[in-house]
């Protein structure tokens, strides 16, 4: 792992970068690379290389990657795919450890060409000791550094966060990292793998178990070309922190098409769930859960069982929460005597006042709001909550009330919440939760998954 890490630091936390392929014209990958890193406000030195320009947006350029005359730690490459080889034998001659190689043309194209190309390739960066991200990716993303080594300079905008996201697709990396934005979710690396040379999941994988920036592990997987090696690094590693995936394929059209769109080895959708079960990875099936759950991971405490506590401002939102939580395994228990009195104490009779809990009649009561949330959290029989508040007008300031209560007041047992108001209103209290490690969700039904995925997580893990 050593030396893979060396390699792999040099990608993701580089002093100096080289832009093979940089440009000023906006109709080239390699002005938006330029425009990543200088917008993203890379603090390392960026050297163009491009022998035509003597300036690119007001940084030196240079005619080769040999005339640079310092170190250079990663390369960064947006030429031609026939002029690659070259181009890693120069990298090897400067003593370039990391590659991202944003150019296309390889095994994903059908012609064998390609196919041959990126054979050639992977022998030479395997034979120097230079790791490649890609070929065929949109690039990569360490958002703690920062460093934006992409196409996109929008990217910079997501926050940092303890979430690392390894993409075969660079569509999905971009879907994720928007969602992020839209969500408020942070992540400390996003690294699309493309057709992937020489590292592949268990190289990535491996890398982030022993990151210190990286407290969840989410993968999107099309096919492994190394399943094995992956499974046994999980097994003897994972352990360490959550690993999820979100694997396509289940249908025998996106599994065909996955083969021509990285040239994955994609296989048997079942087989990979039983391995990832077996080795202790999570899986989701979508990206809206991967998100949910990975964020839910990285912040809150796991179930010490599947008895969860609803209370809803309103009674439906709280049923939609209920029905998830049960048809996916979950109880949702009676409250313990001395609960349910005190829950009818400060409750009119005309609310649901068993689990689920209705609380939308003590909307202009903070005392009893309070009382009610601070007896459940308490009782025996629960080992989770998941709280709905739906805005209204009249329960504009019960969401305060909550947020002050459950800051102050530290259970060990995961709270999930969905506060969902128009943008603007509940945006700080919502931020203040979240950094206390209760996650928000926009839908009752998004809580409630989570949390199921929460305690298969706790089952798996077991």
């Amino acid at each position: 792992m050593q030396k893979n890490w060396v390699a792999l630091d040099a990608i993701f936390n580089p002093k100096a970068v080289a832009v093979i392929g940089a440009s000023d014209n906006p109709g080239k990958l390699g002005s938006h690379v330029m425009r990543s890193l200088t917008e993203g406000r890379y603090p390392g030195l960026i050297y163009p290389v491009n022998p035509g320009k003597e300036e690119i947006l007001g940084i030196k350029t240079y005619p080769t990657l040999s005339r640079i005359p310092d170190a250079v730690d990663l390369s960064i490459i947006v030429l031609p795919a026939d002029q690659v080889p070259k181009i890693i034998m120069e990298c090897q001659e400067k003593r370039v450890r990391g590659i991202v190689l944003i150019t296309a043309g390889f095994k994903e194209i059908e012609d064998k060409r390609g196919e041959r190309l990126q054979r050639e390739i992977t022998e030479l960066a395997s034979q120097f000791g230079i790791k490649i991200i890609g070929p065929n990716t949109f690039g990569m993303v360490n958002l703690h550094l920062p460093i934006n080594a992409s196409f996109t300079p929008e990217f910079s905008l997501v926050e940092k966060g303890g979430i690392s996201f390894i993409s075969q697709s660079g569509g999905m990396s971009h879907l994720m990292g928007f969602l992020s934005l839209q969500y408020k979710v942070g992540f400390s690396k996003i690294v699309g793998l493309g057709n992937r040379c020489n590292v592949d999941f268990a190289e990535m994988v491996e890398y982030l178990i022993e990151d210190s920036q990286t407290k969840v592990i989410a993968l999107y997987m099309e096919g492994i070309d190394h399943p094995k090696k992956l499974m046994e690094i999980v097994r003897t590693r994972g352990r360490e922190k959550p690993i999820l995936a979100y694997k396509v394929g289940r249908s025998h059209t996106s599994d065909r098409a996955s083969q021509f769109h990285t040239g994955s080895l994609a296989g048997k959708h079942e087989i990979y769930e039983s391995a990832f079960r077996q080795t202790g990875i999570l899986t989701v099936g979508s990206s809206e859960e991967l998100l949910d759950t990975a964020k839910a991971l990285s912040r809150c405490s796991l179930p010490n069982g599947n008895r969860v506590a609803v209370l809803s401002g309103q009674a439906g939102p709280g049923m939609a929460a209920c029905d998830v939580c049960e048809m996916e395994g979950l109880s949702i228990p009676p409250f313990t005597p001395n609960t349910q009195k005190r829950v009818e104490e400060l409750l009119p009779p005309l609310a649901i006042r068993t689990n689920p809990v209705d609380m939308g009649p003590a909307w202009y009561d903070s005392e009893a709001i309070k009382g009610i949330v601070h007896t459940v959290m308490d009782d025996g029989n629960i080992d989770a909550l998941v709280i709905c508040i739906m805005f209204a007008s009249a329960n504009r300031s019960a969401v305060r009330i909550l947020t002050d209560l459950l800051i102050e007041k530290r259970v060990n047992k995961p709270i999930l919440c969905c506060f969902s108001a128009p943008a603007g209103i509940w945006d700080n209290e919502i931020k203040q939760l979240e950094g206390a490690g209760i996650p928000n969700y926009p839908t009752p039904e998004r809580a409630a998954k989570t949390l199921v995925n929460l305690f298969r997580f706790k089952k798996m893990r077991k």
